[in-house]
C-alpha cells in the first residue's frame, strides 16, 4: 500500500489508517454493541492488508478501544504506528467531559501508554479544542511529553486555522485530523491550504460519513439501529438529508460498479484524491469491512469520475434546499 509522509515528520503512513472509534463499544457516542473478538480481528486484518497505522482515543469506549488495540499489538511482530488523543474524559454516567488542564493531559498520556502496552505514542493529538481558553496549556504539557520521549509528534483534531496558529507559537503542529467526506467539505475552504503552506499533514476522519456513503444504508437499517447508536442523533440521519443522501448513494453505486469497485471504496478514494490529504482514517468493526475498504488505496479517481460525482453532490444539495 502506498505511503505518504505526514507533514514535517518522518512518519510515512499508508494512505489508509484503521479507525477504532466504533470497536470501543457502548458509551455516549458509541455505535451499539460490539464483539471484542471481531474487533481484534479487524485490527489484525488491517495489518495483514498492509495498513501501517492505527488511530484511537481514550474516550472511545471509555478506554476499551485502546485496550483492544493493545491486545492486538501483542499478536503482531511488526508494530504499526499508533496515533491516539487527549482532552476528553468521562464521568460516572459514561458521558464525555472536556478537559485540557495540564495535570489531566499528563495523566491521560500515561494511562494511554499503559492500556496500549507501548512505551511511546507516535502521534499524540488534542481531540477537541475545548475549552478554547485552555488549548495553550494543554499544548505546553503535550510538548513536555514529547521532550520526555513519551510521544514523538503532536497533532490536533477539529481545530480551526486561528487555533493552529496559536499552538504553532508553542510547539510545531505535525498534523490536523478534520472530518472530510463528500457530505462535509468545510476543510476545503481554508484549512487544507493552510496545512500545505505550513507543512502540516492532514489525516481525514469519517471518509464514509459514519457508514452513510457505503451503500449499505436504508430507511429500514436506520430504523433498526440500536437505541444507543449515536448516529440516531446526527442531522445527516434525519430528513431531508437522509433521503437525499440515499438517492446520491444509489448513483454513486452505479459509478463504483462500472469501475469494478464498491461504494465505500469510491467514497474513500474521493477523499484521497486531494493532494493535501496525507491519509484517511477508515473505521471497521470486523475483518470483512477493512478487507473491503483497504482496497480503496489503489483506486485513483479520474477527472471524469470526479466531475460526475461533483454534479451528483450539487443535485443532492438542491434536493435538500428544496
Amino acid at each position: 500500500m502506498q505511503t505518504r509522509q505526514l507533514g514535517h515528520t518522518d512518519l510515512k503512513l499508508t494512505s489508509i489508517g484503521l479507525g477504532t472509534w466504533a470497536i470501543g463499544g457502548p458509551w455516549q457516542f458509541g455505535w451499539g454493541p460490539q464483539d471484542d473478538d471481531e474487533a481484534i480481528g479487524a485490527i489484525l486484518t488491517a495489518m495483514d492488508k498492509g495498513i501501517n497505522w492505527i488511530d484511537t482515543a481514550p474516550v472511545y469506549g471509555l478506554g476499551h478501544s485502546e485496550e483492544l488495540v493493545g491486545k492486538a499489538l501483542k499478536q503482531v511482530s511488526q508494530k504499526p504506528f499508533i496515533a491516539t488523543k487527549c482532552g476528553l474524559l468521562w464521568n460516572e454516567k459514561r458521558q464525555k467531559v472536556s478537559c485540557l488542564k495540564r495535570e489531566s493531559i499528563r495523566e491521560e498520556c500515561h494511562a494511554s501508554l499503559k492500556r496500549l502496552g507501548i512505551e511511546v505514542i507516535d502521534l499524540y493529538q488534542m481531540h477537541w479544542p475545548e475549552p478554547d481558553e485552555d488549548i495553550e496549556q494543554a499544548w505546553e504539557e503535550m510538548a513536555k511529553l514529547a521532550e520526555q520521549d513519551k510521544v514523538r509528534y503532536l497533532g490536533v483534531s477539529n481545530c480551526n486555522v486561528d487555533q493552529i496558529k496559536r499552538l504553532q507559537k508553542i510547539h510545531p503542529v505535525s498534523s490536523l485530523q478534520p472530518p472530510y467526506n463528500m457530505l462535509h467539505r468545510e476543510v476545503e475552504d481554508e484549512l487544507l491550504g493552510y496545512c500545505v503552506e505550513n507543512n502540516i499533514g492532514v489525516i481525514a476522519y469519517s471518509p464514509m460519513q459514519r457508514g452513510l456513503l457505503t451503500g449499505k444504508f436504508s430507511h429500514e437499517r436506520l430504523a433498526a439501529l440500536p437505541l444507543d447508536d449515536h448516529r440516531r442523533r446526527r442531522p445527516d440521519f434525519h430528513e431531508p438529508q437522509f433521503s437525499a443522501t440515499l438517492e446520491l448513494v444509489e448513483h454513486l453505486g452505479d459509478i463504483a460498479e462500472r469501475n469494478g469497485g464498491t461504494c465505500a471504496q469510491l467514497a474513500i478514494s474521493w477523499v484521497l484524491r486531494r493532494p493535501e490529504i496525507t491519509a484517511a482514517i477508515v473505521g471497521a468493526r470486523g475483518a470483512e469491512q477493512i478487507a473491503e475498504t483497504s482496497a480503496a488505496a489503489d483506486w485513483k479517481l479520474t477527472e471524469e469520475q470526479t466531475q460526475e460525482i461533483g454534479q451528483l453532490l450539487a443535485e443532492r444539495q438542491e434536493r435538500i434546499n428544496g
